[in-house]
């Protein structure tokens, strides 16, 4: 079947235009570079489809020539070698490079394996029976706790971290184990035999004994781990954050995949016996003596027909295409050479990363990436942080802002946190967008992209946040603790709010570029949150134009507050499509006059944003057009000044008779001066709102019927006064006259959303009005 493929959609002349931009990338002499914005492609090859991200730099010329190169190469079946081997093709030398990474490369020529198959189990061996309750849950573990498969490997490179860790400590605490242990390096290693159906796990950390064997391997929920770390706590020792998981139930999670499972150990301790421990998870296990045991433990897992895709070497360090993985190419021309960078994912790669001792896939080192975030903020560089951001982002920018944050109240939070500095794209906005933030304890993976441990207001954040506090008895993938995810997504909310507000004072124009950015993002939070303690900590990160002070000059509610008129309680508001509207606004006039300070918003949802914030700290949000109808003492005829009472109660009483329904009420009003008429309405922001979203289900008469609109005229405007006279001298111009400021209050209220309803009136009008005048 054909493979659709869609490369530079933009015309040359557009990709020409953007030039010489990535700052991650090394200068190119003289030559001309030419960058094409990052592109996503589906390609489809039968039922199948992949992601291909690509951010490119280079010649045009030869772009055309990859593209098509790449075209012709990317189907379901895709190896590394054969794209490398085209692109060695091509004109230009081309080469393979890795990910950029702040920590130095390893030389992927070094080979190193300790996995040997010297052990052999000898003398008799002894059986022994799971406990009762362990044969039940055995058969929950490896059928139904965990969500996927693969996540087998992550716990027992989980229990091989821990071990390395146990031994390590002992080593820095007993001098007699360092004698033992000697220069030992501590490792972990990964084989696959993938003619035989055979994954090895093999560490070199602490080993077992036959009676830990017995007491780890032998009951669920029983942790050699949770053991130690108890006694580390005895002994009051603040080294217990390397040990990683519960032992018991993450080894169980082999029996997902293995017929078979058997566990060669050996312990630290001067003339320890080697051991050999095998069962199929029937019920039953079996230990013997082994020689040929290493010092630590190896594990070896007979898999199953239909679980043979773990002893491939591509599955658990890949190196191909799927159609499950994103790979990003990034390609440049600079120094006459083309490097393709090619992201690849594995199940060490996705879950084990960061784990701290090296870990070896067939005698490769695969895990070379740097926790930053266990690291002192003041020894990361900000092209570290860079760099991180575009590793665990799949970025090509830079970070805004970088919280690093540390925390062990209430909860033991390790943090590292990425503002983007680019603009989200249009998929992005989309409240189904996933995470960007992945779940660690003691980094190891828990959840990629994990969705409930920020709000999703919050889901443009990209980085990682490593909680010992997780519970790891049961399935990561799951969660289970929901009270302690929620403590968690609170705590690190309120700490982005902190900081960003921090940043909006300490680095206020870099903050107001980021809210032009992100700003929407925060609005939606005041909108979905039910806290009004949160809600108004985000208000305080909103920024607005104001009455008061010049264009494009933005303020905060807290300056706003800060400059409240004496007997002002009220932060008033007001919604226009521009500035230039906003202060010729009939609304805002009466508020001018008294000298009070309004925010302006030009964004259609920001009143409704107002509206759900309600108030900051003691002062209520109102929007000037409730103010002016709540201000009753403007309706008076006392306060009307010098009028011909009668006339204007003839007009009111007209033009209640022309409008009909249409105004719930006619009043005269003192609070216009350059404005003949308005109208008001109960809620206005509500009312617009509920017209953008449902004016195409209702008709004329139920919008007013449900709008109640109330219509204020201005007896001393000029018009006003001729009209008096109109509706008795000319009644047909009169009625028209009437009807079209109606519709033009309407409109200028935002209650009528297309303006194009005032055309045909208005030529009517005109022609009438020349007709006779």
């Amino acid at each position: 079947m054909a493979t659709y493929i869609i490369i530079f959609s933009l015309a040359i002349r557009n990709v020409c235009a953007i030039a010489y931009n990535l700052s991650f990338f090394p200068p190119c002499r003289s030559d001309v570079v030419y960058i094409v914005q990052t592109l996503q492609l589906r390609l489809y090859s039968d039922i199948q489809c992949i992601y291909l991200k690509m951010a490119a730099a280079f010649r045009i010329k030869h772009a055309f020539r990859l593209g098509r190169s790449l075209s012709r190469l990317l189907n379901r079946n895709l190896q590394e070698k054969s794209v490398y081997s085209q692109c060695q093709r091509l004109s230009v030398s081309y080469n393979y490079a890795r990910h950029l990474s702040s920590q130095p490369e390893v030389q992927t020529t070094e080979y190193h394996n300790i996995i040997k198959d010297t052990e052999k189990a000898i003398g008799e061996s002894a059986k022994h029976e799971f406990q009762s309750e362990t044969q039940m849950l055995l058969q929950i573990v490896a059928k139904s706790l965990y969500s996927d498969k693969e996540v087998f490997v992550r716990e027992l490179v989980s229990n091989a971290s821990d071990a390395l860790e146990k031994l390590r400590y002992l080593c820095l605490s007993n001098n007699e184990v360092t004698q033992v242990a000697g220069d030992r390096s501590l490792e972990i290693h990964i084989g696959t035999d993938k003619q035989n159906r055979i994954l090895t796990i093999q560490d070199t950390g602490v080993g077992m004994t036959r009676e830990e064997l017995i007491a780890n391997l032998g009951t669920i929920a029983r942790s050699g781990s949770k053991a130690f770390l108890e006694k580390l706590k005895e002994q009051n020792s603040s080294d217990t954050s390397k040990i990683i998981g519960q032992f018991g139930v993450g080894f169980y999670s082999a029996f997902m995949v293995a017929d078979k499972v058997e566990v060669f150990t050996k312990s630290f301790a001067r003339d320890a016996e080697g051991l050999c421990w095998i069962s199929d998870g029937s019920g039953t296990f079996e230990i013997s003596n082994a020689d040929g045991v290493q010092p630590g433990t190896k594990i070896v897992i007979h898999l199953k027909p239909d679980s043979r895709e773990f002893s491939d070497e591509n599955t658990i360090n890949r190196k191909y295409i799927s159609d499950k993985d994103v790979l990003t190419y990034v390609v440049l021309h600079t120094f006459n050479k083309i490097y393709l960078l090619l992201i690849y994912s594995g199940i060490i790669n996705k879950y084990s990363n960061f784990v701290g001792s090296p870990i070896f896939v067939n005698g490769k080192r695969t895990n070379t990436i740097q926790p930053l975030w266990m690291f002192d903020p003041k020894d990361v560089t900000s092209l570290q942080h860079a760099e991180f951001y575009r590793f665990i982002g799949n970025c090509i920018d830079s970070p805004r802002f970088v919280l690093h944050y540390s925390t062990d109240v209430p909860l033991s939070i390790k943090a590292l946190l990425y503002f983007p500095e680019e603009k989200p794209g249009m998929f992005d906005l989309a409240r189904d967008t996933t995470s960007g933030v992945s779940l660690y304890n003691r980094k190891i993976l828990i959840k990629s992209k994990a969705e409930n441990i920020l709000p999703k207001w919050l889901r443009f954040v990209k980085g990682v946040v490593d909680s010992e506090d997780i519970p790891l008895n049961l399935s990561r993938e799951l969660l289970q603790n929901s009270t302690l995810i929620g403590k968690l997504r609170n705590v690190l909310t309120a700490r982005i709010l902190k900081f960003l507000n921090e940043r909006s004072t300490k680095q206020p124009e870099d903050y107001n570029e980021f809210y032009k950015t992100y700003g929407l993002f925060l609005k939606e939070g005041i909108v979905t949150s039910n806290d009004q303690s949160e809600k108004e900590d985000i208000g305080k990160l909103l920024r607005f134009e104001s009455s008061a002070t010049a264009p494009g000059e933005l303020i905060s509610l807290p300056q706003y507050c800060s400059r409240l008129a004496k007997d002002q309680k009220d932060i008033y508001y007001l919604s226009a499509p521009s500035r230039t509207l906003a202060e010729q606004s009939p609304y805002y006039e009466s508020l001018k006059k008294r000298n009070i300070e309004v925010l302006f918003c030009y964004e259609p949802y920001d009143e409704l944003v107002l509206m759900h914030l309600r108030q900051y700290k003691t002062n209520f949000l109102t929007s000037v057009e409730k103010e002016m109808r709540d201000d009753t003492e403007a309706n008076k005829p006392e306060n009307l000044g010098i009028i011909n009472k009668d006339e204007l109660d003839n007009l009111v009483n007209y033009m209640k008779k022309i409008l009909d329904k249409k105004a719930y009420d006619i009043k005269m009003t003192n609070r216009l001066e350059s404005h003949p008429c308005v109208v008001t309405v109960q809620d206005m922001a509500s009312a617009r709102h509920f017209i953008r979203m449902q004016s195409h289900q209702m008709n004329e008469e139920m919008r007013y019927s449900m709008l109640q609109p109330r219509f204020e005229i201005n007896p001393n405007h000029p018009l006003i006064k001729k009209l008096c006279k109109l509706t008795t001298t000319d009644i047909e111009l009169a009625d028209r006259l009437i009807q079209q400021l109606f519709t033009g209050a309407m409109v200028g209220a935002g209650l009528i959303e297309d303006p194009r309803i005032l055309l045909t009136p208005m030529n009517e009008l005109l022609t009438l009005a020349l007709q006779k005048y």
